[in-house]
């Protein structure tokens, strides 16, 4: 009996019994696997914050990240003294995240894959990624009405901005304890984009708006200042925005830096491939997974099942409905004073879910009208919602950090 008895106090099962939060936290995690695996929700990091759920709250396991702001001690521990006291995931964490690494990474490897062709060739378009970004300060005011302190508004409003490794860069400078929460949020909401885009368009658009067809408006209203050399246009641009960015937003240099530097050596072409195919690749894919991780391992019962979490998860909602109405809004007053109409759509990409959001747009689009391909000018508006959303989190960090 004796020997049983060990053997069960070796085990988890005395643990999960009298912490029913715990094995809620599981099930969470088992349903963002099935999220990710089953239903493919942004699964390249959807799965990994799943599995750091899991990770983090197996009893025994050590592996749960533990908030500064719950012990002020850990930031004055070495990185040795962290991983031998609190695990390996801590030490993931306060290297990588903490410290505001990883995320600038991965904007690196955005830039590697993007392509800034579609919005140099309609600038015009461009200025509708910013006007989305307006779901992002709305919630901000909103969540200080309802009791959240001016940093956790801001991170809360950063969900509106559509943008994953945005969301939690602000999170980490202004509020880290809400790190969890709203990484889900960003996360779940951009993976729902084809759900909610068509639902916002729905209550926002008319049959007539959505049947704009804009390859007809260029030929009817053709540009007066065709683009004679594109390839030069675009190893400019990422240098001449970058240093445009960082006179006038320097907070948001990190983000937005990262991003233009991975698409400049995406632009340059053979000389630089080898440093385009490592940011793009390795490198972006090992930061994803740490990224993930140790994001889920910071959402442990204590810090996550609380009404703010409920809050959060509500607030990211109206965040990306009012981001996604506001570029629609946009357009519906840009075409009140223009003969070369827009197609509402175009602002409802606005928000930085590339390339998703296009996507949605063009085949609502087809829907309306066949022939009607949206694509390219819809990525102009995405593109832009990108460096607006990061240039955004760089405001609200100068202001309330």
């Amino acid at each position: 009996m004796e020997i049983l008895e060990n053997l069960y106090k070796m085990t988890a099962l005395g643990d999960l019994v009298v912490s029913p939060g715990t094995i809620l936290m599981l099930l969470i995690g088992f349903g963002l696997l099935y999220l990710g695996i089953k239903k493919q929700f942004e699964p390249l990091l959807l799965v990994p914050i799943a599995f750091g759920v899991l990770l983090a709250n197996f009893p025994g396991g050590n592996m749960g990240v533990i908030p500064s702001g719950e012990n002020d001690e850990i930031m004055h521990m070495t990185l040795l003294e962290i991983a031998k006291e609190y695990g390996i995931m801590n030490l993931i964490y306060y290297a990588t995240i903490k410290t505001g690494l990883l995320p600038p990474i991965i904007f690196m490897g955005v830039g590697a894959l993007t392509d800034f062709g579609p919005m140099l060739r309609n600038l015009r378009l461009a200025l509708f990624g910013a006007a989305a970004q307006i779901g992002i300060f709305s919630v901000l005011f909103g969540a200080l009405a309802f009791g959240f302190n001016i940093k956790e508004a801001a991170s809360l409003g950063i969900i509106g901005g559509a943008d994953g490794p945005t969301a939690i860069f602000t999170t980490i400078k202004l509020a880290p304890h809400l790190l969890g929460p709203i990484a889900i949020a960003a996360y779940s909401y951009m993976a729902l984009v084809p759900v909610i885009i068509p639902l916002v368009v729905r209550f926002t658009t008319s049959e007539k708006e959505l049947r704009i067809n804009m390859k007809k408006m260029d030929k009817e209203f053709p540009s007066s200042v065709p683009i004679k050399d594109l390839k030069t246009v675009k190893i400019i641009f990422p240098i001449l925005l970058g240093v445009v960015v960082a006179i006038l937003v320097p907070s948001s240099v990190p983000l937005v830096g990262m991003l233009l530097f991975g698409n400049l050596i995406k632009e340059i072409g053979t000389s630089t491939e080898r440093l385009h195919t490592a940011a793009s690749g390795p490198i972006m894919n090992t930061a994803t997974i740490f990224l993930g991780l140790s994001v889920g391992a910071t959402m442990t019962a204590s810090s996550f099942l609380n009404t703010k979490t409920l809050m959060i998860i509500m607030g990211g909602f109206i965040a990306f409905a009012i981001s996604i109405a506001g570029g629609i809004a946009a357009v519906k007053i840009y075409n009140l004073f223009a003969k070369k109409k827009i197609n509402p759509l175009i602002g409802a990409t606005g928000l930085s879910a590339v390339p998703m959001a296009s996507r949605v747009a063009n085949e609502i689009g087809l829907k309306y009208d066949s022939s009607n391909h949206l694509l390219q000018y819809a990525m102009a508006s995405n593109i832009a919602g990108v460096i607006g959303s990061a240039v955004a989190a760089g405001v609200l960090i100068t202001f309330v950090g």
